[in-house]
């Protein structure tokens, strides 16, 4: 299959360039993953839903994607600029279970929340213990070349030998630093202020650090930083330069920052070609936060039994690059508009419309443009040209990239109560009692069934949540 032309918003370039692979037909794509010490809130799900819809959409237009996301379970401090405590160990003091045990169970949970939203899995999902071996070899490759340096307590990266460390971000260098926090570890053999940490010993503020590996760089054990993770994971399994690299805002100013500068100078390439970042969730219009109880996850979805694809639809109403804002009512709108898509679906699939088609690549091949996407969705399914049939095969093509999980609807059997009721009802509201009707209703819908008022009669269907 011949691929599809596409352009997208590059944060290096700070402009929107069409997209030309390394290598014809193929995509080497990488997003940074979770660190594994706490369920994800619903922010982190959106980033996920943002990268699937990418990966999506390459598929869709033809490429082949090597996909790669990794987990984080050691050398993540609480600060991204070396300040703090190791989030793992953190994790582990907190619930008296070893850092494998935390990472294990989080992974667990975040696999099983990201399937629940439909997301397609990586080709690769690599943990960051796993590569210890390989970020050592970087780590050595750039005291070699003289990118970095040794103290007692740590291996830095040398930023004053980049010749121009902050091109992902734009930002003067105290800036840049200051957009994570000002200030890293207290070590008086720094030699700049800004320089990061590749490797920390077991000493000091880490003397009784949980995870930790012999190492060539001294005799005491220790255990990497976690910029250097990704470089290494990426140079492992995608190569030393890549097509795409996506992350979050938040990863700019430092994290990725970091990430070009200690890859390109130990592999003498760039990074990646092209650089996309997702912007943030908002609840209620504010950050969320644990303090106020607003750092909701697809647990408290299931509480209140909600389906998390309702989630999903909600996630495909904004672009990637725009904040969005969560509330209980949008989500609400959301489960709703979901559900009247799938009732639009027929019975039989007929011929994808090629002029819907046509439009819909022109949205997705726009820097991933779903909004526009999911609106010429609607076009099609209220378009009464169409017959239900190739309605529904056009609507089934398109949820390739959008992930609703849209299908064909199946005749569901409907329990004989259910049935009864709705008779009763239907002759309730023929005889305009209109009380009793209702409550007829609410009975239905209390057993977990939809009832449709249709010039036919009632029609009964089972509830999505």
């Amino acid at each position: 299959m011949d691929v599809k032309d596409f352009s997208l918003f590059s944060t290096l370039s700070k402009k929107k360039e069409v997209f030309k692979s390394l290598v014809p037909g193929e995509v080497k794509f990488y997003q940074c993953g979770p660190t594994v010490y706490w369920t994800q809130h619903i922010g982190n799900m959106r980033a996920m839903v943002m990268a699937d819809l990418v990966l999506r959409t390459l598929i869709y237009l033809g490429y082949d994607v090597k996909f790669a996301r990794n987990y984080t379970d050691v050398g993540h401090l609480t600060s991204d600029a070396d300040q703090g405590e190791d989030k793992m160990i953190k994790a582990s003091k907190r619930e008296g279970k070893t850092p494998d045990e935390i990472a294990q169970k989080y992974i667990d949970i975040f696999e099983k929340d990201i399937a629940d939203l439909n997301t397609l899995p990586p080709t690769v999902k690599p943990r960051a213990t796993e590569y210890i071996p390989e970020m050592i070899d970087m780590v050595k490759a750039l005291l070699d070349r003289g990118f970095a340096y040794v103290t007692p307590l740590a291996v830095y990266f040398d930023v004053s030998k980049v010749k121009n460390y902050t091109k992902l971000s734009g930002q003067i260098l105290e800036n840049n630093i200051d957009e994570a926090g000002k200030g890293t570890v207290n070590d008086p053999n720094k030699k700049n202020q800004n320089d990061f940490s590749l490797w920390f010993f077991k000493a000091g503020a880490h003397e009784n650090a949980l995870q930790t590996w012999a190492n060539p760089f001294s005799d005491k054990e220790g255990f990497p930083g976690w910029h250097i993770e990704c470089s290494a994971m990426i140079k492992k399994l995608l190569g030393e330069t890549i097509d795409i690299h996506m992350g979050g805002i938040e990863h700019i100013p430092v994290h990725h920052t970091n990430e070009i500068a200690q890859s390109e100078s130990a592999n003498g390439k760039p990074l990646a070609t092209y650089w996309i970042h997702n912007e943030h969730l908002l609840v209620d219009g504010k950050k969320m936060a644990k303090s106020e109880g607003t750092s909701y996850s697809l647990a408290d979805l299931r509480e209140k039994k909600i389906n998390p694809i309702s989630l999903r639809y909600l996630f495909l109403n904004s672009h990637y690059k725009s904040k969005q804002n969560f509330t209980w009512d949008s989500l609400l709108g959301a489960e709703t508009s979901l559900r009247k898509l799938s009732d639009l679906l027929g019975e039989e699939i007929g011929s994808v419309n090629e002029n819907y088609t046509s439009q819909f690549i022109e949205f997705i091949s726009d820097d991933f443009n779903i909004p526009g996407a999911l609106a010429l969705a609607w076009e099609v399914a209220k378009d009464a040209s169409l017959s239900s049939a190739d309605k529904t095969a056009t609507l089934l093509d398109f949820d390739r990239v959008l992930g609703l999980g849209l299908s064909i609807p199946t005749k569901e059997m409907i329990p004989s109560k259910i049935k009864e009721l709705a008779d009763l009802r239907e002759n309730a509201r023929l005889a305009k009692d209109w009380a009793l009707s209702d409550k007829l209703r609410a009975e239905i819908e209390a057993e977990g069934w939809n009832t449709k008022d249709t010039p036919n009669g009632p029609k009964l269907t089972k509830m999505s949540r």
